[in-house]
């Protein structure tokens, strides 16, 4: 069977504009101007239910809703921002801070996703270290992510809410931060509910995982005789924090087994990343299909500083266009692995930049308008066919 191929969206996060054009009207003229029409909002340009009183909330949907009709835009997403990324939020160690955090905070925004019909995108929860070094604490935890993103995309369902992305991150602590692993919880949560939740990639977010990768018997060797000599190493990630102590022990002259290394190493296998994790077309062609919302930054793989696509910045940078579109071809063209939702048929190229606190207005303008120049090449006209663009 040929692949069912999705249509291609540009649209624009509208976080470029934070903290400087903030109201509705602002944001969409400017965004207009680009040649855009499609707009992720950013819980981070005043509408946070974290720091937003509810009476507000209601009037900016609806200023948001008279805008979108006057000027031909479309919110097409609704995202979370820098408030509730700072937080343990929805794998916080106190149930009643993970419980707020679902129906206060991610219940409200699934609302105004609705009153918007627009889809709703988010990041919110990390693992502190006590939960990460305890195996069955963590599994408790991790399941109890999967059934609370489960009972958000039943609300979401119920409001006619089509679309619930959750971003992968770099990171151990932040879930889903491999591939494996993004395929575990969309699995889990499509399970659960019957209804999917989706992943959101975003350019730069494969810039951390190269530094957990499992170390092999050989190199974990070599690096332990190290330790025994007190010879200098290039330091390697080891995982939980017990096999930390039996290095300290190494450099006390005491004797460390590899195999007890080994066997903290495989008793946590939530710590460590394979090489894949960390190439960024691997995660399209592996999950671009599942992916309706794919943030667009520039990044030289080894930060994720949300440049722009600037002619000096894409020198630097590995992402590219064709490769981009390409890779999630790749995905579609693969054959569908069970247990895994449909696969989406609209995804949304969303530019996400991120400008310096101290850069000038006139200079994000100019090369927010670069960024949407150079993509249109590859996405001249929107809703085309991912096959046709290829």
């Amino acid at each position: 069977m040929s692949a069912q191929y999705p249509d291609i969206y540009l649209a624009i996060d509208n976080v470029f504009a934070s903290k400087r054009w903030t109201e509705p009207e602002e944001w969409m003229k400017i965004i207009k101007s680009f040649g855009v029409s499609c707009v992720e909002a950013s819980a981070d340009n005043e509408c946070d239910p974290l720091y937003m009183e509810e009476g507000y909330l209601a009037d900016w949907v609806e200023e948001v809703k008279r805008q979108a009709s006057g000027q031909v835009m479309k919110v097409v997403s609704i995202f979370s921002g820098h408030g509730t990324y700072a937080t343990l939020g929805l794998a916080h160690n106190d149930k009643r801070v993970r419980d707020r955090i679902q129906f206060d905070w991610l219940y409200r925004m699934i609302d105004m996703a609705a009153a918007l019909q627009a889809g709703m995108g988010f990041y919110c929860h990390a693992f502190s270290q006590k939960v990460l070094q305890d195996v069955t604490l963590y599994r408790q935890r991790l399941d109890d992510l999967y059934q609370r993103l489960s009972e958000l995309v039943d609300h979401a369902r119920q409001r006619r809410v089509d679309t619930i992305g959750v971003e992968q991150m770099y990171s151990p602590h932040q879930v889903p931060w491999t591939i494996r692993g993004s395929k575990e919880l969309l699995k889990a949560v499509y399970r659960l509910s019957g209804s999917p939740v989706y992943i959101v990639i975003d350019t730069g977010h494969q810039s951390g995982q190269s530094a957990y990768l499992k170390p092999g018997t050989r190199k974990l060797a070599d690096y332990l005789d190290n330790a025994r000599q007190n010879r200098r190493t290039d330091m390697i990630w080891l995982g939980p924090e017990a096999n930390s102590e039996l290095l300290a022990a190494c450099h006390d002259g005491e004797k460390t087994s590899l195999q007890e290394i080994q066997a903290n190493i495989e008793n946590h296998p939530h710590l460590f990343a394979e090489s894949h994790d960390a190439d960024l077309y691997a995660w399209l062609a592996a999950l671009g299909c599942y992916a309706p919302v794919i943030h667009l930054q520039q990044t030289d793989g080894c930060h994720s500083s949300h440049w722009p696509f600037t002619s000096d910045r894409n020198e630097k940078g590995i992402v590219r266009g064709d490769l981009l579109l390409n890779a999630i071809a790749r995905s579609y063209a693969s054959a569908s692995e069970a247990g895994l939702p449909p696969k989406c048929k609209t995804i949304y190229l969303t530019l996400e930049i991120f400008p310096p606190t101290s850069e000038r207005p006139d200079n994000i303008l100019r090369y927010m308008e670069d960024s949407v120049k150079y993509w249109r090449a590859f996405v001249p006209e929107d809703g085309l066919s991912l096959q046709e663009l290829i």
